[in-house]
Order: C-alpha cells, then sequence, then structure tokens
C-alpha cells in the first residue's frame, strides 16, 4: 500500500508539474499577449484540481510513512516553484524503489 501512495505522489507530482508548465508558458502568454483569457480560466482550473489531488498525496505520505514536517514541507512547497516537483521525483522514487 505505501508502494502505491508513493506512485501516485510521484505520478500525481508530475502532471500538476506539467500542469503548471502549461499555464505559465503556454495559457498566460495566450492571454496577457493575444487577449485569450479563456484558456487561463479553464486550464487554471484543472491545474487547480491537481494541485490539491497532489497536496492530498503529500498530506497522506507524511501521516503514513511518517515523514518529517520538513521533508513533507519541502515536497509540497515543490509544487508552487517551476519545475519543482521533477525534483522532487528523484527523492520520491528512491524511496518507493526501497520499499
Amino acid at each position: 500500500m505505501q508502494k502505491k501512495l508513493l506512485h501516485n505522489l510521484r505520478y500525481s507530482g508530475i502532471i500538476e508539474g506539467i500542469s503548471f508548465l502549461v499555464l505559465l508558458l503556454i495559457c498566460m502568454p495566450l492571454k496577457y499577449i493575444f487577449h485569450k483569457p479563456g484558456f487561463v480560466l479553464v486550464f487554471g482550473w484543472v491545474h487547480g484540481a491537481l494541485f490539491v489531488l497532489y497536496a492530498y498525496f503529500v498530506i497522506k505520505a507524511w501521516v503514513v510513512r511518517k515523514w518529517t514536517f520538513k521533508k513533507a514541507f519541502r515536497i509540497g512547497i515543490a509544487s508552487v516553484i517551476p519545475l519543482g516537483t521533477f525534483f522532487t521525483d528523484k527523492e520520491i522514487k528512491k524511496e518507493e524503489d526501497g520499499l
């Protein structure tokens, strides 16, 4: 069960990270340069839902895996930094492979 949890955390982080990059690099320029706000409206909602899913898995891993607050905070805060979830993926994969 714990391996599945870390697997879900990793993949939700990758998907959340991709959605963040799409929002920043595609949707925001479409809104502010080409005056097409609809993409941000729709994709912003999708990204928000993926962010909540990622946060859920971080909190669940914190409780189930008995992570320190520092580790859970660091992995959680990675989702608000562009490319952050890609950097934490390696650490989570190492822990997943150790199970």
